[in-house]
């Protein structure tokens, strides 16, 4: 979803649930240096509100991470969290190149949950159909008009010049795919209030899901069942996760409820991407957000689809000095979305 093209410099911006998070890269080709990385936690009541009095907060927050980053230019690229974009993949009509465009605005009446005037509609052709032979296949994204311009006015009200929106999914898998694996893997990123399961196939995804689960409803369930306040429950959570022999396995055993939840959600997803895609063979996992920060979650989600899993790593086509390399990775988790915005090539 750009706005303008063309511009070589710019930075990434994660307007995260609990966070806002800023990257600068620089240069061209597969590898691109780090030249600035920045975050400031906010409240996440003001993340997800629209009241112009928490819009201000927000805005006042990303001011002063921009003033403590130093970035050098006021160009950005802006993440769209994937609770308020939709995104499917979609069969169309083969007609001839001039008239894709077209067609597609005509059919995305249709295929999209807000009428199409009152939306921004954005889309990548990703082959023929795996279903319908003689269609075209479609990725097909679209977010209210409401909720773009409210963030472009907020973001050029403090002297920024947003170059595009971007849905957070397709930032993710640019971040922590590698270009050249074109075989089929799964991206599952756990935040505070939300979970955003992505298929990938060929770099691309061709399968987004965002689940309202995510950290606090786990949190919320250990301190139901241990009898705890959600202080004390967050610290066993992230101290002991899915250890089936940490505490008697007492943790494990109170919030796997809402693990089993995440991963009946992932469960369906794979199935109904392996409907579309007959034969097509998954065999890998990445985690990343708290999904990699929750101890033997990672090796949990491995045991139940017998997949390879790993941890995602934001940092993989960025050069940086070897002595940031622990400081860097211990961030990875938390900067997918920020890293792949500054990885576009405008």
């Amino acid at each position: 979803m750009s706005i303008l093209s063309g511009v070589s410099e710019f930075f990434g911006l994660d307007i995260g649930a609990t966070a806002v998070r800023l990257v600068e890269l620089r240069g061209s080709g597969p590898q691109k240096a780090l030249v600035k990385y920045g975050y400031i936690p906010i409240d996440s009541k003001i993340a997800m509100s629209d009241s112009k009095t928490d819009q201000q907060k927000l805005a006042a927050a990303i001011r002063d991470l921009i003033t403590q980053s130093r970035v050098t230019t006021r160009n950005v690229a802006v993440g769209l969290p994937s609770l308020r974009v939709f995104t499917a993949v979609a069969d169309i009509d083969r007609v001839p190149s001039n008239e894709l465009s077209q067609s597609i605005y005509y059919q995305a009446d249709s295929l999209i949950p807000t009428p199409v005037e009152e939306s921004k509609i954005d889309w990548a052709l990703t082959g023929d159909s795996p279903k319908e032979q003689g269609k075209l296949e479609i990725l097909l994204s679209s977010v209210p008009n409401a909720y773009t311009e409210q963030r472009l006015d907020m973001l050029e009200g403090i002297g920024l010049n947003v170059i595009a929106f971007e849905p957070d999914n397709l930032a993710l898998v640019r971040a922590l795919v590698p270009p050249t694996v074109q075989t089929p893997l799964v991206v599952v990123d756990v935040s505070k209030t939300s979970t955003d399961i992505i298929v990938s196939m060929g770099g691309i995804p061709r399968l987004s899901r965002a689940i309202p689960t995510g950290t606090d409803a786990i949190i919320r369930t250990a301190s139901q069942n241990l009898n705890v306040d959600e202080k004390q429950a967050e610290q066993f959570v992230f101290k002991f996760g899915t250890s089936k022999d940490k505490l008697e396995g007492q943790v494990y055993q109170a919030i796997l409820p809402t693990i089993d939840i995440l991963t009946n959600e992932i469960d369906k997803s794979i199935k109904f991407f392996q409907g579309r895609y007959n034969g097509v063979k998954l065999d890998r996992l990445i985690v990343t957000g708290d999904a990699s920060a929750l101890p033997e979650l990672p090796l949990y989600i491995a045991n139940k689809f017998g997949l390879n899993v790993e941890i995602g790593n934001a940092w993989r086509n960025v050069a940086f000095p070897a002595d940031r390399q622990n400081e860097l990775a211990a961030l990875s988790h938390e900067f997918g979305v920020a890293v792949g915005l500054a990885e576009r090539d405008e």
